[in-house]
């Protein structure tokens, strides 16, 4: 005890008393700082943020959004693609449901449909029409308009792996919505953000301890410079780490080390599955690829195959072509594929049906992510910290040293 009142005293006495007594204090409080910024630097700015100093930019983008088509394809590459086929997904939406939906949607306003593709065809001839024959022909058109939707939502579903390309579609949407891969990453990450975060504060403090022993053995300044520059750098490196590390539990020295990401599979799996389903694979997003997509043009002859039937019985075959002849009967077939599709998106992008449909992929995207590999789980949000996290972890380095150089102008001169 005495041994101690006697160390104090000698530290009470030294010229440097508050810097040095300051330095864990320091140290944990700089290390908050600068981990919370460079967590936030994952992330943002969505957009980038500064200036171009002739063909260099000068500035900061969140690698998040910056690297949004590499760490998205990545994603789907070592993660989605593990989780189900689009195959799967679209057959889990039940089409046949969905076609009755949409049959029903376009029912209601069938024969403004049938005015409008022929008059946008031939808006006088169409007018001139004997009501009786067009009546036979929104009659024809009611009564088939329900197989034929059947039948092609049928054929599409078979065809999804080859009308879409899940991977170029999740890229894309990333891509284009770097807002929306930003949320998408917080929201199943933000307990492991948090986490790193504040311990960051405990790995800083106990860092300082060790520096302000280190001071009492070695004094020089430049020292604690050095010092607060390497904690700095280790500390943005172990709470990085600790997030994913180790995969599997471990039991070291009695204790169960886990990293913090991996131990919440199951609760990541339902925030994950939630918002996949809702944002990534909805009905929507699945046939705007397929209408709009790079492959759309096989799309395009899949439902001309189909509506084309509308105009293949005698009776309406014989009016257009009596009205408007050979050329232009052949022109309506591509004029009502174009309004078809049209058409059929905006049932298609019902909320409800939307919902619906991602309930029922949830289930399914829920069961199969719990079953993931350890290694597979980790590929969900690993990515974003992956892709540059060097720079985050030099940045600690240099915001250490910075703040030991200002408390070395203040506290030890």
């Amino acid at each position: 005890m005495e041994v101690l009142q006697q160390f104090w005293q000698q530290i009470l006495a030294r010229p440097d008393f508050w810097g040095f007594i300051t330095i864990p204090i320091v140290a944990s409080v700089v290390t908050w700082l600068h981990v919370w910024m460079a967590l936030k630097m994952v992330f943002y700015p969505i957009s980038f943020w500064g200036f171009k100093l002739g063909n260099l930019p000068v500035g900061w983008q969140g690698i998040v959004p910056r690297k949004a088509g590499k760490i998205s394809g990545i994603l789907v590459d070592q993660s989605l693609s593990k989780i189900g086929s689009l195959d799967e997904f679209f057959r889990e939406m039940k089409p046949d449901e969905m076609a009755e939906f949409v049959s029903e949607a376009l029912m209601e306003n069938i024969d403004d449909f049938i005015d409008e593709v022929m008059t946008d065809r031939n808006k006088t001839l169409w007018e001139n029409l004997p009501n009786g024959i067009k009546r036979r022909i929104y009659d024809h058109v009611r009564k088939q308009v329900p197989s034929i939707m059947e039948n092609l939502v049928t054929e599409l579903t078979f065809s999804v792996e080859e009308l879409v390309d899940m991977r170029d579609m999740v890229v894309k949407q990333m891509e284009n919505d770097r807002a929306m891969m930003v949320r998408m990453f917080l929201r199943v990450g933000q307990k492991e953000i948090d986490y790193i975060w504040h311990s960051s504060f405990w790995i800083g403090l106990f860092f300082g301890v060790v520096q302000m022993f280190v001071w009492l053995v070695v004094p020089w300044h430049w020292t604690l410079v050095f010092w607060a520059a390497l904690w700095g750098f280790l500390t943005n490196w172990i709470a990085i780490w600790m997030v994913f590390n180790p995969i599997e539990p471990k039991k070291i020295m009695g204790m169960t080390w886990h990293g913090a990401f991996m131990r919440r599979q199951a609760e990541v799996s339902e925030v994950f599955s939630h918002v996949s389903t809702r944002e990534l694979f909805t009905i929507r997003q699945i046939m705007n690829e397929m209408m709009f997509g790079p492959k759309a043009d096989k799309t395009r002859k899949v439902v001309k195959r189909h509506v084309s039937k509308l105009l293949d019985t005698p009776i309406v075959r014989t009016a257009i072509q009596m009205t408007m002849g050979w050329e232009e009967y052949a022109k309506l077939k591509d004029t009502i594929v174009d309004k078809s599709i049209a058409a059929t998106m905006v049932p298609i992008s019902d909320p409800d049906l939307n919902e619906s449909r991602a309930a029922k992929v949830n289930e399914l995207f829920l069961e199969r992510m719990k079953k993931l590999t350890p290694m597979e789980f980790q590929n969900l949000l690993r990515p974003a910290f992956r892709e540059d996290e060097w720079i985050l972890i030099v940045l600690g380095g240099v915001t250490g040293g910075l703040a030991g150089w200002i408390q070395l102008m203040l506290g030890f001169k």
